[in-house]
């Protein structure tokens, strides 16, 4: 018997978001205690060639309302890719968690072999529900909310682990 592709999907990513929001305010809130222009925290990178902070949001919640869309057979919206703030990123992740759930268990469960096609890098890739939950969007979406948080946290905000896992 397969997992239900909701539970390995809707309250996964929502619960992630909702704990990247919670690290993004102690980043404002970090700033506004240093007095650090803000706009300094969501424009670091760990490393000159790695996005931004802003930009591994923006990718974050793009495989989040990517995933559970496609698994519906529905188009994902789109959005601008253009916050800039600390407040604009957080309203982004709320439209994120809203749009996951807005789907209900029936519209994603049995999507296991549903056919999903991406264009990543100028290039279709082709997968099954199940694969693309787990072998492609999971381990994307970890990998920009867990380096948004070291972005926050090399930067000197007073985040731990506790805050990228969220009350267990």
């Amino acid at each position: 018997m397969s997992p239900s592709m909701y539970n390995l999907s809707v309250p996964v990513l929502t619960r992630m978001l909702e704990n990247l929001s919670q690290v993004l305010k102690k980043g404002k809130a970090h700033a506004e205690m240093h007095k650090i222009d803000p706009a300094v925290l969501v424009n670091a990178r760990l490393y000159p060639n790695m996005f931004t902070l802003a930009r591994q949001v923006q990718i974050a919640t793009d495989q989040a309302k990517g995933c559970v869309s496609r698994l519906a057979g529905q188009e994902p919206p789109k959005f601008e890719d253009n916050e800039q703030t600390f407040e604009e990123l957080v309203a982004r992740i709320d439209k994120i968690i809203a749009h996951l759930a807005s789907f209900e268990a029936r519209q994603i469960d049995g999507s296991e072999t549903r056919k999903v096609e991406l264009k990543v890098g100028g290039k279709v890739r082709s997968f099954e529900g199940l694969p693309y939950v787990l072998n492609y969007v999971l381990p994307n979406f970890y990998f920009h909310v867990v380096t948004a948080y070291a972005i926050l946290r090399h930067n000197g905000v007073e985040i731990g682990k506790g805050d990228f896992l969220g009350q267990v």
